[in-house]
């Protein structure tokens, strides 16, 4: 293949082109068969799916509503690279400072195995340091650095955008406040919090009976 700038020349190998190098025709995919009648799929199935009980279960509601509100959490806060169980954390030594890592993960319902990643990850980025616990030396007590104090302030601007826009959604802040104390009650509902109770993840499989030899 060559370049050329004289227009003829480009029209002529446009020309010739076209004429020697087409392309071969393809045969069109036939149509899949139409559905027998009174079988149709509606364009919008999502808007008109009959969901039942579910309608009305407040744990199912609970559940679409956390996704959307985390979805709206983590867009705001991508900037600050903050995650809500990281917020969560991070508000909670503010408040409280000097509390040790069982206190705070107690209070969030998160187990000491998950736990304790997520203070890792807070204290590799300088936001959180442990300290050995007055009352108990074999305990460590958890502190906000200067870059922690800092971070919760740019933080605590965000939330207020974040939960801005539910307060406008649910129509001002009496019924945000209502909403919270209606959720603050099914908070003890059942006991200790289970963070591993909802998952999506298979159950193990259960171990192979060995064969007598």
């Amino acid at each position: 293949m060559f370049l050329t700038t004289d227009p003829s020349r480009c029209l002529q190998t446009l020309i010739m082109t076209d004429t020697i190098a087409k392309p071969p025709r393809t045969r069109r995919p036939k149509a899949p068969p139409a559905p027998p009648p009174g079988d149709e799929t509606p364009v919008d199935a999502a808007e008109t799916v009959d969901m039942g009980l579910l309608g009305e279960s407040i744990g199912f509601l609970l559940k679409r509503v956390q996704m959307a509100v985390f979805t709206d959490f983590i867009r705001t806060f991508s900037p600050a690279d903050i995650r809500p169980a990281q917020f969560s954390v991070l508000i909670i030594v503010a408040r409280n400072p000097g509390l040790k890592q069982s206190q705070v993960s107690a209070a969030l319902s998160i187990k000491r195995t998950n736990f304790v990643p997520l203070l890792d990850s807070l204290e590799a980025r300088g936001l959180v340091k442990r300290k050995l616990a007055a009352t108990d030396r074999r305990s460590h007590a958890l502190h906000l650095t200067a870059k922690g104090t800092a971070l919760v302030g740019e933080l605590t601007a965000l939330w207020h955008e974040h939960e801005g826009r539910i307060r406008t959604l649910l129509g001002g802040d009496d019924a945000h406040a209502h909403l919270c104390g209606l959720l603050n009650r099914l908070t003890d509902m059942g006991g200790p919090v289970d963070d591993d109770a909802d998952t999506d993840a298979p159950p193990p499989p259960k171990p192979r009976r060995r064969k007598p030899e």
